[in-house]
């Protein structure tokens, strides 16, 4: 990558909805990059984004108008554009500007009456969705202007996220301004529609009409105003080679710079912490899943894996499809050639819920009352084992344990062990259970969690907070607590995931039809066991992909605890090559390239 590193832009706003304000990964991108934006464009780097009271006062630090913007502030404040100066409080605590927009409200038909004329931007029946980040995108663009008005020897390089800030490529441009901007779609809305809706995207590119397929799915105004921000910003810019290419036949044009995303290594524990963290969330796990499946049957945990998938509810797109037909496949063949390990599969997503299930209740309860009563003699048990071994006298139960004791276990342990039948298939009762996808798919590939199945499955529908009464484990702390983390997308821009996954010391499965499986895909190196586990299934039918992913989910049973271990550190290895002290230098060449091209 040749980068001018040299060249420098004397101000930088980037602009994104999710400035302060988070609603999706985009928030991620932007709060885990500005400690290296920082660090190379120092006071020349500001944020902006929209100003939400709520949402604001706990991440936004409100500091006096600074001298410089003073009178603009005024200026716009007569037209009902307020700003508010201050700093982000993420690491680094970069400047931001946020804009509260509320009272511009009234000229909401008038901005969309510009864009039609200049642009023949048809927005006339948008909704709410659409109308409020563009609107506000345009007060964007109206302060930006002003700046540059103002400061006419500086130049000034705008880096605009997503059609939600489009708005204010669109201002400029109309306005012949001589701000350089540089546009980021992180994921087409037209093609995220289409996969989601089942269409087979990457074959059928060529096939489709953007434009006919927008108005079909009604997501017209969004699309236009992507496509009028690629063609309108100095540099069109989006997030992997796999979206470049979504993006040049929906969008209808080329991209000039890839800017991967990138996650802070230093936020990150070492190597070593790791290790720890994994045997102390691992242990947890084990507790939970003793609670979970005993009632049933006996499970032996030593010799169980734990494999996760965490993602948004896109069945289809997050390949939740393609997983669970493996795994299916995956416990005929360990029942088949008589595996001694056992796989329990965490699906980490989302969705609606009533209560945690009944049983699930019942169950935990039993097994505290089991862990209070154990705390409770833990003294006199640590005694008689103690003398026990010392006077050389034979280990057993009655040498440790106290006939009342003992007695009072055995009743707790068949108040645990209560239950007849599979164990349950998820954690929580499902709103509308009967219609779940995941819940159809396990039925279908007979994953029922029977005592005899080598594959159990665990639908942990709720957002991991780290106290849920289950396994109190937070999102970070759950994929520690696991060996193999699975996200075989079928539709993913970049994919944090698998690379958050890495950067905590836990081997992945990926696809190259996700962004940063292609990247690992294209750059690095081909290992047998590279920790992070790319296939390749971007031209391959959907038997033949299956089959190779339940060959590495297979394969990776029969690991040694070592080679698990070797996968570990290659994986940190692959989160290292993805640290934004590296992916920055893209955003520098793709500012560059703007000043170049104005």
């Amino acid at each position: 990558m040749k980068t001018n590193t040299k060249t420098k832009p004397r101000m930088l706003f980037e602009v994104s909805w999710e400035v302060c304000n988070k609603v999706g990964g985009i928030f991620t991108v932007l709060s885990s990059k500005a400690k290296q934006m920082q660090k190379h464009y120092k006071n020349s780097y500001c944020l902006i984004g929209p100003y939400f009271d709520e949402k604001s006062r706990n991440v936004f630090k409100e500091e006096p108008i600074p001298d410089l913007y003073k009178s603009i502030y005024s200026e716009l404040k007569n037209i009902g554009i307020v700003l508010h100066f201050g700093s982000w409080i993420i690491k680094g605590e970069p400047k931001v500007i946020l804009i509260d927009f509320k009272n511009f409200w009234h000229n909401n038909d008038n901005v969309k009456k510009q864009m039609w004329d200049s642009f023949g931007l048809d927005s006339l029946n948008s909704a709410y969705d659409y109308d409020e980040p563009v609107l506000w995108s345009w007060t964007v663009g109206t302060l930006i202007k002003k700046i540059s008005d103002a400061h006419k020897e500086k130049n000034i390089v705008m880096h605009a996220h997503e059609w939600l800030s489009g708005g204010a490529i669109l201002y400029l441009k109309k306005n012949n301004s001589r701000v350089s901007t540089v546009f980021t779609t992180h994921a087409t809305t037209l093609g995220r529609t289409l996969a989601g809706n089942g269409v087979d995207l990457y074959s059928e590119l060529n096939k489709i009409n953007p434009a006919e397929e927008a108005y079909k799915y009604g997501v017209q105004t969004k699309h236009t105003m992507e496509k009028l921000c690629a063609e309108n910003a100095d540099v069109f810019t989006t997030v992997s080679q796999i979206t470049a290419m979504e993006a040049k036949h929906i969008l209808g044009k080329d991209v000039d710079v890839i800017l991967p995303n990138g996650l802070d290594m230093s936020e990150f524990p070492s190597f070593e912490e790791t290790a720890l963290k994994h045997k102390k969330y691992r242990n947890m796990l084990r507790q939970f899943a003793l609670y979970y499946f005993f009632p049933y049957y006996n499970i032996d945990l030593e010799n169980t894996l734990f494999y996760f998938t965490a993602s948004r509810y896109e069945f289809h797109n997050k390949g939740l499809d393609i997983f669970i037909e493996s795994l299916g496949k995956l416990n005929e063949k360990m029942k088949k050639n008589k595996s001694k390990k056992n796989i329990v599969t965490f699906f980490y997503v989302p969705t609606r819920t009533t209560s945690i299930n009944p049983n699930i209740i019942e169950a935990r309860e039993a097994f505290r009352d089991i862990k209070d009563l154990l705390e409770e003699e833990e003294d006199d048990i640590k005694e008689n084992l103690l003398y026990t071994i010392s006077t050389e006298d034979k280990v057993n139960e009655k040498s440790i344990f106290s006939e009342n004791f003992s007695l009072a276990i055995k009743r707790k342990l068949l108040k645990l062990k209560s239950k007849s039948g599979p164990a349950p298939l998820s954690t929580h009762e499902i709103y509308q259970a009967e219609n779940d996808p995941i819940l159809k798919a396990f039925k279908k590939e007979k994953l029922e969690n029977k005592e005899e199945d080598a594959v159990k499955v665990i639908f942990y529908p709720i957002y991991l907070t780290g106290a849920d009464g289950l396994s109190d484990l937070d999102y970070y702390q759950s994929i520690q607590a696991c060996h193999l983390g699975v996200f075989p997308s079928y539709y993913e821009p970049w994919g944090y995931t698998p690379l958050e996954t890495a950067a905590l010391g836990v081997a992945s499965l990926t696809s190259n039809l996700s962004g940063f499986g292609k990247y690992c895909f294209d750059n690095l190196k081909k290992k047998k066991d590279p920790g992070v586990y790319i296939l390749d299934i971007e031209n391959e039918k959907k038997e033949e992909m299956i089959n190779n992913f339940v060959d590495v989910l297979y394969r990776y049973t029969q690991f040694t605890k070592k080679k698990r271990i070797d996968n570990k550190i290659q994986a940190r290895k692959v989160a290292f090559e993805a640290d934004w002290e590296n992916f920055v230098n893209y955003y520098v060449e793709a500012h560059n390239l703007a000043m170049e091209k104005k």
